[in-house]
């Protein structure tokens, strides 16, 4: 058996590995249980926009602020089981200033209300230092306006918490909260207590004095308690919204939009219906126009999309109209690929080559091609995806990344293998039918 047929034989199993890999994709991506990641447009449910004061944060730490502010929000939000909720933070500049916001969305949630209640009025906890050596230590509603405009900030806030806890006093059997801060908060409040022995340093919560104990002694431990008078139940949502809402800075509602999931789902069938139509129009252009590469080439596009649905899902990848429009267009990219290959294959069969090796001379010259048109979509996609502060751009830019390196993969690979296993070697009437183009006889 000589090695031409051998290496035949190889490439003839390679190909149908192909081929089973391709339809067992297909299998999983259309009736496997792992669901696609919907994204608000798609799925329907709430857009919340908050903006974030940190007018009292020193502009090194704004950043870190907002991030802390990131997790804190959705770790709330986790608590109450929303499915797939998208917090992200965006800056915008207006007027010269820098304007923070937090982007809430969750997706299923159409009612407003309980989306806004189920982020809640999440805590701002302050530690602030008496402006005099003794003060009222009376800290009902009724004087908290006073007694806050006789406290001043320290850089101790919730930012530094690291956990709460509910304990009893072992003399009142009262409930207390038990707060333990980071290794930063720490130090900030080991600094505070040592330099104000004999003074108070009151624990404000969303500005209102809820503890005002005095300072007998430094405190190096990191522990703080606040003892407020709670019932259990009180202190028990104390502790449960510090540990899930210490937020590092205060934020204010400013936008909402519902988004019905009757127009999410209209929404999700337009996109489907969209890009099957296209992915049919492209098909049928190659079949009538390239003819057997054109069917080598719509067996590789199905092995394409079912790789990349296959990747959305295992990511997962948040699908939304505009990844969806980043997903049809990286098909364009795919079928240009395939369009440079066969042009040049019909350039060396033109040439007098063999069908094997304008197969192969085809693939080989068509690749300088592919590679600096792919390259410059996948610096303009990591671009957009470095630098985007929307989650809609950041969405397309990675679904058009990961589309287009998997059509260099399925072009090069898929394509090539297909083609050589067909084992087409002499040139007749017929073959040369097969492998023309257009109008060409």
């Amino acid at each position: 058996m000589s090695v031409i047929y051998i290496n035949m034989i190889k490439l003839r199993a390679f190909a149908i590995f192909l081929l089973i890999v391709g339809i067992a994709l297909g299998y999983f991506v259309y009736l496997g249980s792992w669901p696609f990641k919907l994204g608000l447009d798609l799925n329907g449910g709430t857009h919340l926009v908050y903006q974030a004061d940190v007018s009292k944060i020193q502009s090194g730490d704004v950043d870190s602020a907002m991030q802390s502010l990131r997790d804190v929000i959705e770790n709330r939000i986790n608590v109450f089981g929303v499915a797939e909720p998208l917090v992200q933070t965006e800056t915008a500049n207006i007027s010269g200033q820098s304007v923070h916001k937090l982007i809430v969305e969750l997706p299923g949630v159409t009612d407003t209300n309980k989306a806004i209640e189920m982020i809640g009025q999440t805590p701002v906890l302050e530690f602030r230092i008496a402006a005099t050596s003794s003060l009222a230590t009376d800290a009902s509603s009724s004087a908290s306006t006073t007694l806050a405009s006789m406290f001043v900030a320290t850089p101790l806030t919730g930012r530094f918490l690291d956990r709460a806890s509910l304990d009893f006093d072992q003399n009142t059997h009262q409930p207390i909260v038990s707060l333990q801060f980071n290794a930063e908060g720490k130090k900030l409040f080991a600094d505070i207590t040592t330099a104000n022995v004999g003074k108070q340093v009151a624990i404000f919560l969303d500005g209102r004095p809820i503890s005002v104990p005095t300072v007998r002694e430094p405190i190096t431990d990191g522990k703080a308690v606040i003892s407020g008078g709670f019932t259990p139940t009180e202190a028990s949502t104390l502790v449960r919204n510090l540990n899930y809402g210490a937020l590092p800075v205060p934020i204010n509602l400013i936008g909402t939009e519902t988004i019905g999931a009757s127009l999410g789902v209209n929404a999700l069938h337009t996109s489907v219906y969209a890009g099957i139509i296209g992915f049919l129009l492209i098909a049928l252009f190659l079949l009538l126009w390239y003819r057997l590469p054109g069917v080598v080439a719509v067996v590789s596009l199905g092995i394409y999309v079912a790789i990349n649905l296959t990747i959305f899902k295992l990511i997962p990848v948040t699908l939304t109209s505009a990844g969806l429009a980043g997903f049809i267009l990286s098909i364009g990219m795919a079928v240009d690929a395939n369009i440079l290959i066969f042009e040049r294959m019909k350039e060396e069969l033109k040439r007098g080559l063999s069908l094997e090796d304008a197969i192969r001379e085809g693939f080989a010259r068509a690749w300088n091609s592919i590679r600096d048109s792919n390259l410059s979509s996948i610096i303009t996609a990591v671009i957009l995806y470095s630098f985007a502060t929307s989650a809609l751009i950041k969405g397309f830019a990675l679904v058009f990344l990961i589309g287009v390196l998997v059509s260099m993969f399925t072009a090069i690979t898929v394509s090539r293998t297909l083609l050589r296993a067909l084992g087409f070697k002499k040139k007749n009437a017929f073959i040369h039918f097969l492998f023309s183009n257009g109008i060409s006889k």
